[in-house]
């Protein structure tokens, strides 16, 4: 599914597009490494959390870049190899679902994104976070509510990471027929909630989340999550 060619945005999305306001205020400044960071698959019953890191040149641009979540997936993956060759550097940071049962989902994210920023292979001085939450830390973080719509670095990390998640849970659904992963890539709908009732859960659910809690007749319990902090996305 991967192409060359930049996509032609619906009318819906052409204007608002994110901008490097905030890349530029931090350049300024004298951060040169700014690291844009999002995270997706923290809503979904199956596969891994992931958290995409960007860091985007400054003389140089990709446009039509938008909020992943606002592009259809031909959209992404059209945009996909557009915006990781037009990065300075990238990377994106997998925890696996037997993991955040292990550690609780907050613990899980501040993990992700370990995995990712070190994959950049550069030492960030800025890291620009989607959100109200700061879950890298380091005293180097500016958060920033509906950044992935607003800032081109986090844009672009929140396609980069999506489209590495949707990519993993399309090689996973042949292995899993009948969960519908190529089109739900984990998350809940009615044919996924149906095969769950119908299978029980497969080696790629998180074990820990109260879906598991219908599914007693299989014999495979729920797992108890590391901390209470477990289950604040269930």
């Amino acid at each position: 599914m991967t192409a060359t060619t930049a996509p032609r945005l619906r009318k819906a999305i052409r204007s608002g597009a994110p901008t490097l306001a905030v890349e530029r205020e931090m350049w300024a400044a004298g951060h040169d490494v700014v690291v844009g960071v999002d995270e997706v698959g923290r809503g979904a019953w199956a596969g891994p959390l992931t958290v995409g890191a960007a860091v985007v040149p400054k003389d140089r641009r990709v446009y039509k870049i938008r909020d992943s979540k606002a592009l259809t997936e031909p959209e992404r993956e059209a945009l996909f190899d557009r915006i990781a060759g037009w990065c300075v550097t990238w990377a994106v940071g997998h925890v696996w679902p037997d993991e955040c049962d292990a550690l609780g989902m907050s613990e899980a994210q501040r993990l992700a994104a370990r995995r990712a920023i070190e994959g950049l292979g550069v030492a960030p001085d800025q890291v620009l976070i989607d959100g109200n939450w700061d879950f890298v830390g380091g005293g180097r973080t500016r958060k920033i509510v509906k950044g992935d719509a607003t800032c081109l670095s986090i844009a672009a990390a929140s396609i980069l990471a999506k489209v590495s998640r949707d990519r993993l849970m399309r090689a996973e659904a042949p292995s899993f027929p009948g969960y519908d992963f190529e089109a739900n890539k984990g998350y809940p709908c009615p044919r996924h909630k149906l095969a769950l009732a119908g299978y029980g859960p497969t080696s790629i659910h998180r074990r820990s989340w109260a879906f598991m809690d219908g599914l007693c007749w299989s014999g495979i319990r729920r797992v108890e999550p590391a901390t209470a902090q477990g289950r604040l996305f269930d």
